[in-house]
C-alpha cells in the first residue's frame, strides 16, 4: 500500500451529523427528556460549528447519555437509527469515492471526532476496516461507563491519534508515498495541513476560504 486515504466522516461521506441526529433520534421516539436533552444537544452543536466546543464535556454529555440505556435496549434502538437515518443518508458519490481508494490499494481509515459506539457501525456500513474514535470507557462487564477513555479525536488529536494508529500497524505516516484527508470543516486544518493531499469535501466557508488560499482541491459529494 503506497498511498494513505483519510476521511472524516460528519458533513464528509455524510450529508448529516451522525452524533447530533442521533440525539435527535433519541427525542423522537422519547428515550431522553426532550425538552432538555434537545436544548444541550442544540447548544453544543453550535458550538461545534463556531470552533468553541469542549471535546471532552461533549464526549462526555454523549457518552452518558449513551451509559443510561441496558446494553440490549441501547442496540435495539442503534439498529433502528442505523436503518432509519444512517443508511438513507449514505449517498452513492460518498460509497464510489471511498470504494476508489480501498479499489487502489490504499490503506483506508475514518478518523472522527464522534465517539466509536456510535461511528463503528456506520464505517463498516461504507466497508471500511479502519476507524480511529473518540473510545468510550467500558467497566468489567462491559457496560458503558459514560467516560471516556483516552483523548479526543477531534482538532490536533486527529494528527496523534493517527500517528499512533499508523505505528501500530508498521507503517509510519512517512512511509507513504501520497497521504489524502478529505474533510469538510476547518476544526479539521491539523490533519488536513500534515497530508500531502488535503480536499476540502463540502467544506464550510472558513475551509472553504482557506482551501482557496491554499491552492487546495474542493469537492462537493452533496449537491442537494
Amino acid at each position: 500500500m503506497k498511498n494513505l486515504a483519510l476521511f472524516d466522516l460528519d458533513h464528509t461521506l455524510l450529508p448529516i451529523d451522525s452524533d447530533y441526529e442521533w440525539g435527535q433520534f433519541l427525542v423522537r421516539v422519547k428515550a431522553v427528556d426532550a425538552d432538555e436533552y434537545k436544548r444541550r444537544n442544540d447548544d453544543f452543536f453550535a458550538q461545534y460549528q463556531a470552533g468553541v466546543l469542549d471535546p471532552v464535556e461533549y464526549l462526555e454529555f454523549a457518552l452518558d447519555t449513551l451509559a443510561r440505556f441496558e446494553r440490549d435496549e441501547l442496540e435495539a434502538m442503534y439498529a433502528q437509527y442505523m436503518a432509519e437515518v444512517i443508511a438513507p443518508a449514505i449517498r452513492p458519490a460518498a460509497r464510489d469515492l471511498v470504494q476508489r481508494h480501498l479499489d487502489a490499494g490504499d490503506l483506508v481509515a475514518i478518523i472522527t471526532a464522534t465517539n466509536h459506539y456510535l461511528t463503528a457501525p456506520i464505517a463498516r456500513a461504507f466497508g471500511v476496516e479502519h476507524h480511529i474514535a473518540a473510545m468510550p470507557e467500558y467497566d468489567a462487564a462491559g457496560k458503558l461507563t459514560g467516560k471516556l477513555a483516552g483523548t479526543p479525536t477531534s482538532g490536533p488529536g486527529k494528527v496523534t491519534h493517527m500517528h499512533a494508529w499508523l505505528e501500530g500497524l508498521g507503517r509510519p505516516f512517512a512511509s507513504f508515498e501520497r497521504s489524502h484527508f478529505y474533510s469538510d470543516s476547518h476544526n479539521d486544518l491539523p490533519l488536513l495541513s500534515v497530508v500531502s493531499h488535503p480536499v476540502a469535501t463540502n467544506p464550510n466557508a472558513a475551509l472553504a476560504q482557506h482551501a482557496r488560499a491554499n491552492g487546495w482541491p474542493l469537492l462537493h459529494l452533496f449537491n442537494d
